[in-house]
């Protein structure tokens, strides 16, 4: 299973769905906060979910589900920089427990994890995109009905390549 990202759509097979990036669109990632999509092949390294609101999820990737004191370090003063947490914590972090359904499914792509490089960018994500596709800090968002569609059909070995070609 490969899928595809581009300026404008995520696609797999024949299947096409638009996409949201991040607000400075794809490039090369240099720092943390930079709100760059980064260009590159990627695994998926484990799919978060919120339990409470996904009743049945069909994947053959690792799952997790998402607990109310779940974050991603984003600060790269911690040794935990780039990794999921348990809150609370002193350091910087995104809380992945959110009130509205952006994180109500999340792909962990496995940017910046091998190894992990201080301020390089973490949680490059796939989840769940906003009403009107608003832009993201860096991660690809598409709709939930999409989301659900792609995972059925991913693996531990599928690919997600990210690109300025149409």
């Amino acid at each position: 299973m490969h899928i595809r990202i581009n300026k404008n759509y995520l696609s797999y097979d024949k299947y096409k769905v638009k996409c949201a990036l991040g607000k400075r669109g794809i490039g090369i990632k240099e720092i943390e906060g930079d709100k760059i999509t980064p260009i590159g092949r990627y695994n998926i390294k484990f799919l978060l979910y919120r339990k409470d609101r996904i009743k049945k999820i069909k994947t053959k990737l690792k799952k997790i589900i998402i607990k109310k004191n779940m974050g991603w370090c984003d600060d790269s003063s911690s040794k935990n920089y780039n990794k999921l947490i348990r809150l609370p914590v002193k350091y910087n972090h995104e809380k992945l427990y959110k009130s509205d359904n952006s994180y109500d499914i999340i792909l962990v792509l496995n940017f910046n994890m091998y190894p992990i490089k201080k301020n390089k960018g973490s949680a490059i994500f796939i989840h769940v995109a906003k009403k009107n596709y608003k832009k993201t800090l860096g991660c690809i968002a598409i709709s939930k009905i999409a989301l659900l569609k792609i995972i059925k059909k991913l693996n531990k070995k599928s690919i997600v390549e990210i690109s300025n070609q149409r």
